[in-house]
């Protein structure tokens, strides 16, 4: 089954080189040993910076794709279904049954609306740590702070994504190629599947729910 374009593949792959990079060059800028070990502060921070002014290219330069467009309309919307699966995973319980989940589960979409807030205010700090005075008002020590606090934060929140990916080779190779199995997107997306083969075949579930 055919799950992301190549446009979308291209944002997702972009946006998670340009994230690693921030994130690697903000290690070295941080942590005293790498940067000792690394050296060339001037040249890091640059790349430090620029790295995290790109962040958002890929996302717009995918809002030309219909696809991607379709996908972030999925991502911003909270169904019914997705608090069951949070309640899910709360209690422990699996299986498509106790967890549905469309093209994106409740996990996925969380994810996404954090991750793009929590760029958008490292940006912005950055922006006053990069450029002072750009705001009087805001000092750069608060800056620096609420910068250096959700850094950690993503980083964390970052490496949990990647941990789950790594448990799950098939939704890689999603990502990978845009295909999936029919049995995977059963068992982890089944609303997704059924959207996908339409109304035959999932008639009696489907007018339950409606």
């Amino acid at each position: 089954m055919r799950r992301f374009s190549p446009a979308e593949r291209m944002v997702h792959r972009a946006t998670g080189w340009l994230m690693l990079v921030c994130l690697g060059s903000a290690a070295c800028l941080y942590l005293g040993p790498l940067a000792q070990l690394v050296g060339r502060r001037h040249l890091v921070a640059m790349v430090h910076e620029w790295s995290g002014i790109c962040l958002p290219v890929p996302l717009l330069s995918g809002l030309l794709s219909r696809e991607f467009r379709a996908d972030l309309r999925r991502l911003n919307r909270f169904a019914a279904y997705d608090r069951q699966w949070l309640s899910a995973v709360r209690r422990r319980r699996s299986g498509p049954e106790a967890r549905p989940a469309g093209k994106f589960n409740a996990g996925q979409k969380v994810y996404a609306g954090w991750i793009a807030g929590a760029v958008l205010v490292m940006m912005f700090t950055g922006l006053l740590m990069w450029r002072t005075g750009f705001l009087p008002d805001i000092s750069r020590t608060s800056a620096i702070f609420v910068h250096d606090v959700l850094a950690w934060a993503i980083t964390v929140v970052v490496i949990g994504h990647m941990r789950k990916a790594y448990q799950d080779p098939e939704a890689r190779r999603g990502m990978r190629t845009g295909r999936v199995s029919r049995s995977w997107a059963a068992r982890h997306h089944p609303r997704w599947l059924e959207e996908c083969l339409g109304d035959e075949g999932a008639g009696p579930q489907r007018t339950k729910e409606r």
